[in-house]
This record gives C-alpha cells, sequence and structure tokens, in this order.
C-alpha cells in the first residue's frame, strides 16, 4: 500500500469515527431536550420576558402580551378567547425551508405558545432567497436552531422545540404525538404520505402546501379530525391523492426552480389556516358558529389572472387506505416498516438509460474535443431550459429545450422519402440543421445539468435516426454540468 493510500485509509477512519460520535452527541442532545421539556415551567411568571408584568391573577394575558397581541384580538373572529386558545395550541411544522420559515414566523408573531420545527437539513445559501427565516451567517447551521434564533427574536414568550432529524416512519407517531396540529412543509410525495397518515390515526388536523416555480397549492385536511370509518370527518391526502405521481415526474426546486414570493405566499396561507383551525368556535358555543367550510383545493398561479382559484374537494374516500372503516395503514404498519413510503411512491433515482459506451465523462470529453486538441469536432446539445442557459452555456454549443424534445414526434415514414428512396420520418422543427446534413459525420454529444434528460435527449435522437444507421457517435456528457465543474471548470456557475 503506498503512502498515499495509507493517507486515505486513515482519513476515512477518522470520518467513520467523528460521524460515531456526532451521531451519539445529537442522541444525547435529543434526550437532555426531552427531559428539558417535560420538567419545564409553564406558568405565566416563569415564561414572562425579563422586565414585564407576571401579575397574572386578574387577567388572563400578561401585560406585555396584550400590547403585542391587541391589534389581533380586536378582530371579531379572535378576541381573547382566540388568543387563548393561540397560547394553549402547539403546532408541530414538518420542514424548515421556504414553507416553514413564514408560516412558523407568522405563528409565532400571533402567540402560538409551543411551536416545534422538524428538519435535519442544513442552511445553504441557496436557501436564502426564499427561506426567509434563514441568515447568511448561518450558513452550514441546522435549519431549525437558525429559524428558531429568529423566532426567539421575533418573540420570546412560545415554545420553541426543536428536533434536528429528518421525518422518518420510526419516529413520526411519537413526535406527533406531543403536538395538537401538523403543517406539512415538505417537498417530497412519501414524507407527504407519512405525514398526513400519522396525522390522521392521532386525529391531529393537517394543513398541506406545496409550491414549485411560480404556482402553488394549498389543503386542509382531516378537519374535523375523526378517528378512521368516520364520514364526518375530514379527508386526507390519500383521498385526495390515491396514488402518487410517477416517481420520474417529480421535480423539485433545485431542479424545477422556485420564485421566493411564491413559497412565501403559500407559507403564510399555512398559518392562516392554522390560526383559522385553532382559534375556530367549538361545536357547543354558544357564540353564533360558522358554517364549516367544505374542503377544498386551493390553487395558486402568479401569472394568471385571476391568481387564485379553488376546487371543491370530496369527503372521505370509502375505500381509502388510511382513514376509512376498512384501514389497512395503522400506526403498527407505519412504525414497523410495513407501509413502505419509498415503495408505495417509486424510487427518485433515474436508471441510466445509455450503455457506457453511450455515455462520456465530462474530462473525457475535454481530453478528446478541446480546442487545443483539434482531434474531432463535435456539436454540443444543451437540452436545458432557455432561462438556464441564459445563465451560463458553454460556446458554440446549441439550446434544444428537453421540453421541447418531448412534446412533438417525428412525421409518418411515408411522408418523406429519403435520398435512397427509403422511407424515413420528418424531422420535428426543433431538430437543429447542425443535425441533418446526411454528409455530416461529426458526433453529437448532449449535455443537461444533472445527466438525466440528456439520456432522454440520446434515445430521441436515435429514435429520429440521426445517428445514420449507427455510423454516427450521439451519446451524453455523463453527470451534466454539476460533473462539468468538479472535473473540468470549478468556476461554472452553480445554481
Amino acid at each position: 500500500m503506498t503512502p498515499i493510500e495509507d493517507t486515505c485509509t486513515s482519513l476515512r477512519a477518522q470520518i467513520s469515527a467523528t460521524e460515531a460520535h456526532l451521531a451519539g452527541l445529537k442522541r444525547d442532545l435529543a434526550d437532555a431536550e426531552k427531559v428539558a421539556l417535560s420538567t419545564r415551567p409553564t406558568s405565566d411568571h416563569e415564561n414572562a420576558p425579563n422586565g414585564t408584568d407576571t401579575d397574572t391573577g386578574r387577567w388572563p394575558l400578561l401585560k406585555e402580551e396584550y400590547k403585542r397581541y391587541g391589534r389581533q384580538m380586536i378582530v371579531s373572529q379572535l378576541g381573547l378567547e382566540g388568543q387563548l386558545k393561540l397560547r394553549s395550541a402547539r403546532v408541530l411544522l414538518v420542514g424548515a425551508g421556504g414553507l416553514g420559515c413564514p408560516a412558523a414566523q407568522y405563528l409565532a408573531g400571533a402567540g402560538v405558545g409551543t411551536i416545534g420545527l422538524i428538519d435535519g437539513d442544513t442552511v445553504e445559501s441557496s436557501n436564502l432567497h426564499r427561506q426567509v427565516l434563514h441568515r447568511t451567517k448561518n450558513v452550514g447551521k441546522y435549519k431549525v436552531d437558525s429559524a428558531i434564533e429568529a423566532l426567539r427574536d421575533l418573540n420570546p414568550h412560545p415554545t420553541y422545540i426543536p428536533h434536528r432529524t429528518h421525518l422518518t416512519p420510526e419516529d413520526a407517531p411519537a413526535i406527533f404525538a406531543n403536538y395538537d396540529y401538523i403543517l406539512d412543509c415538505t417537498d417530497n410525495p412519501a414524507t407527504r404520505y407519512l405525514i398526513s397518515d400519522t396525522a390522521v390515526l392521532l386525529g391531529k388536523t393537517l394543513v398541506s402546501a406545496s409550491a414549485l416555480r411560480t404556482e402553488g397549492q394549498l389543503m386542509v385536511l382531516n378537519n374535523p379530525p375523526r378517528p378512521p370509518g368516520d364520514p364526518e370527518g375530514g379527508p386526507c391526502y390519500r383521498c385526495v391523492f390515491p396514488k402518487p405521481p410517477p416517481a420520474d415526474s417529480v421535480v423539485s426546486c433545485a431542479d424545477g426552480g422556485i420564485l421566493g414570493p411564491v413559497v412565501g405566499t403559500m407559507g403564510v396561507l399555512q398559518a392562516l389556516e392554522a390560526i383559522k383551525v385553532i382559534t375556530a368556535p367549538s361545536p357547543d358555543s354558544s357564540s353564533s358558529t360558522p358554517k364549516r367550510e367544505s374542503p377544498s383545493l386551493l390553487i395558486f398561479s402568479t401569472y394568471s389572472n385571476p391568481q387564485f382559484r379553488s376546487i371543491r374537494l370530496r369527503a372521505r374516500r370509502a375505500n381509502c387506505a388510511v382513514c376509512s372503516g376498512d384501514a389497512s395503514v395503522t400506526l403498527d404498519t407505519i412504525k414497523s416498516g410495513s407501509t413502505d413510503y419509498v415503495f408505495f411512491c417509486g424510487s427518485a433515482t433515474l436508471p441510466s438509460l445509455l450503455a457506457p459506451s453511450e455515455r462520456i465523462s465530462p474530462e473525457a470529453y475535454r481530453e478528446k474535443h478541446s480546442p487545443s486538441t483539434n482531434i474531432d469536432k463535435s456539436i454540443m446539445i444543451d437540452v436545458r431550459d432557455k432561462a438556464q442557459f441564459g445563465i451560463c452555456s458553454l460556446e458554440n454549443s446549441i439550446n434544444v429545450p428537453i421540453g421541447d424534445i418531448l412534446a412533438s414526434r417525428a412525421k409518418p415514414a411515408s411522408l418523406n422519402q429519403g435520398p435512397d428512396n427509403t422511407s424515413q420520418p420528418e424531422l420535428p422543427s426543433w431538430v437543429p440543421t447542425e443535425l441533418t446534413s446526411s454528409e455530416s459525420k461529426d458526433p453529437i454529444y448532449v449535455v443537461c445539468r444533472l445527466g438525466n434528460d440528456s439520456q432522454i435527449a440520446v434515445q430521441k435522437l436515435k429514435e429520429l435516426g440521426l445517428d445514420q444507421n449507427g455510423q454516427r457517435y450521439i451519446g451524453d456528457i455523463q453527470g451534466g454540468f454539476r460533473a462539468w465543474r468538479e472535473q473540468v471548470d470549478p468556476d461554472w456557475p452553480e445554481y
């Protein structure tokens, strides 16, 4: 073994030991926080900020709280009774990102008594344009810690509970049991189903939202919360979406993009719906109780007119796997792993669609086709959308968005005769003229952001016969521009 190999082995061992130690510290911290939570005094005298009047014998709120919440308490739908409900409410937000940040901010500002945040991610600079509780100085810090730091500055009265972990089926029931209301502020289907199932089985109302690019959706689920089999209960996530979307169709904010105010709008609406649910008059209240709202799906679209529209949802499904009388999903199946959410939603990892011979690494491409070597000429097709192509692109590359490729089909073969009198399909309009010359044998390379869309495009180009029956090479840049930055150009913009 060479000295450098010895060094690598030693470093790997040190990393493993450090990770094990860190995991132990996280467990110790979680245990300590549970003990602190169980022993924490709940009286106003203990929770009152320094310098505030703690005499609550005459008035149910602190003197400072009357000032702080006065402008919302004079709203007729809220009043003092609603404010007291907010103070006694325990709300869990799953996710401290684009949705969770504005939702938590307004719930804390409104005076919700206990706010829990669960998220295992750390703050990245790419989060800051939309995740407005975090600050540049907190990059690298746990999102829940960063968020709670800002929330305490906003309002010191609530109790803030961090859960520095990703939500798992094993832990979800125990965590949810400590809260009254749940907000789903996540961005992947598997976690959404887990959150909804657990909330229904524990009798918690769920406020669920999502946002991508310029659009968002919002639902209040399991409202009112009723046991499985009770038709009076509100529908759950499975009632609305019995089947998950195809795994390869799910697009994250990292891939599809997001405007900050869009996700902010949906997060604020989540907080608003949570406040409405928390402060709603009880069924036996003597006050005039408004008619319970029918379940609905609120759709927001930035560039539509009107921007908001609402779709009425049906009641609980009679055959729902969670909230029907014949439910197959239970707390035991969730905790034991029998309900496999990853399997149900499908793997998000796309398989390789091309053979190794049809792929080339960025480094190998540079060595073979660098202008300095001048070994071979080649044609580079960039299948990112126009907005991404405008951010950064390779010199002389041709932009053909993958959306255009997937939206078109070749016309029937009989409509076009090749030079040898054989029937050939008429090429779609998106095919660049550089690819259609029958004399050109220049290899064609396709590149995208991550190396997934490029594989699909290679297959499409070959289906159209542009490989000239195997006489012309068509392949993709493996790993896309992410690998390009790592292997070829470290200054390539990361976005």
